[in-house]
Parts: structure tokens; sequence; C-alpha cells
């Protein structure tokens, strides 16, 4: 009986990441490659601005989703 050959899956280079907003202290789940301007629900601040790649993430991350 043959062998089963792995096969290997590149793993993406975007994730989603928990924020706090600066102002308000409220938690919110961004794209890291998001393609519109994230604003914060509660005050309104923006969390990321895109760049056409990667989104300008411009609050505190607390961590990465995997």
């Amino acid at each position: 009986m043959p062998r089963k050959e792995r096969v290997l899956y590149p793993k993406p280079r975007s994730s989603f990441l928990l924020v706090k907003c600066a102002s308000c202290a409220t938690e919110r789940v961004v794209y890291s490659n998001a393609a519109v301007q994230v604003k914060c629900d509660s005050c309104g601040e923006v969390l990321a601005e895109p760049t056409g790649g990667r989104a300008n993430i411009l609050a505190e991350v607390i961590k990465k989703m995997d």
C-alpha cells in the first residue's frame, strides 16, 4: 500500500486582532487587513485605517486571535 504524502498549506498572513480604544477602553475585534476605516462603536474614534494592504492599527492591540 503506497504511503500518503503530507499536503502542506501555507498559513494566512492576515489575522483578527483584539484592540482596545484609547479614549473609552472598549474592546473590539478588527481584521488586520481591513479595507475600510474601523471606528469604535461607543465613542466613534478611528481604530484602524486602510492602506491598501495591512491596515494601520491606531488602537492598542491586546491579542492576536489565531
